[in-house]
């Protein structure tokens, strides 16, 4: 971490190695597991391509230096990267032509809406349609059929693409203010990620185990594959869904309503929705926490206008959820 009197943001040296190391570990990963050859070779290039892009954008000097490097093209150049890497997963992975067009659409699409409002003040009609062309497709696995192999790496492919096209779209291409994607840590983070992920643990637990939604019962065959699943749910599903509903929905909402907390409550309210396709359908008990969740979670990025501790937040709640709970 880069020190400076206000905030401790992270290096493009931090990125570069965490990214090295989460790549290796899918590489070792696979082969463990049994794939190799030339189709996996090009799978997990097009993974790490993708997870680069992510990551090293939220290292403030690289942002800033894309946004910069952009200049008016950025309906071209922001999502090129998206966008080639499911050209190439389709030509060396699949050949599947017709998955390879819907997942060009699937990349260009928002960039189109989004350059149609530039000028425009956030909260545009292109603004929402954007950010559900990024979800609905996603929500619903509509984008596994982007990534068939293998099997194990669909939803992680799907993930990054979605992630990788929000930022093209939204923080390159839109610059949407208060995001907050950059990787840093203020003094009043851990006050901020403490209380917050306290106070919803205790309702959480409370309300969880009255409505027979949550039952104690650690595992401790869960708990052997502790740092595997905590790099998973905080780059594959933490950073996602913080980034989607607080940075872009939230933050949008609060322009179009005037008021930050009506945009906390419906966005919240969202965010509950998104659970419930989980089993057993329709599970409103999921719902009705993840609401819980997505308030504390908003509350805290709409008081720091970062990512990080919400995204702290909520991976450390689904990761003891795993472990702890069923």
């Amino acid at each position: 971490m880069a020190a400076n009197a206000k905030s401790r943001q992270t290096t493009l040296l931090a990125a570069f190695a965490t990214w090295a190391a989460i790549v290796s570990v899918a590489a070792i990963l696979g082969t463990y597991l049994g794939f190799g050859g030339r189709r996996f070779a090009f799978a997990l290039v097009v993974a790490a391509v993708l997870f680069a892009f992510e990551l090293f954008l939220a290292v403030p000097r690289v942002q800033e230096f894309a946004r910069r490097s952009l200049g008016g093209r950025g309906p071209l150049l922001a999502p090129l990267v998206p966008l080639c890497a499911v050209l190439i997963y389709s030509c060396a992975v699949t050949g599947d032509w017709k998955w390879m067009l819907a997942g060009a659409v699937y990349t260009v699409v928002p960039a189109l809406l989004l350059a149609s409002s530039a000028g425009k003040q956030p909260g545009t009609w292109e603004d929402y349609v954007a950010a559900a062309v990024l979800w609905l497709p996603l929500q619903f696995h509509w984008m596994y059929n982007f990534f068939p192999y293998p099997a194990p790496l669909s939803h992680v492919l799907s993930v990054l693409l979605a992630l990788s096209a929000g930022v093209a779209a939204f923080v390159l291409l839109r610059r949407l203010d208060g995001i907050g994607y950059a990787i840093e840590w203020r003094n009043n983070f851990a006050w901020n990620f403490g209380f917050h992920f306290v106070l919803f643990a205790a309702i959480a637990i409370f309300l969880g185990t009255r409505l027979g939604f949550l039952s104690f019962a650690p595992s401790l065959a869960r708990e052997r594959f502790f740092p595997l699943s905590a790099l998973g749910i905080l780059f594959f599903t933490a950073w996602p869904e913080e980034f989607l509903f607080r940075g872009v929905l939230q933050n949008l909402l609060s322009r179009t309503l005037k008021n930050e907390y009506a945009a906390l409550v419906v966005a919240s309210a969202i965010f509950g929705l998104s659970h419930i396709a989980h089993a057993p359908y329709p599970n409103w008990k999921y719902v009705a926490l993840a609401t819980i969740a997505g308030f504390f979670y908003g509350r805290a990025w709409m008081e720091t206008k970062s990512l990080v501790p919400g995204k702290l937040i909520h991976a450390l709640v689904d990761i003891s959820w795993h472990i702890l709970f069923r």
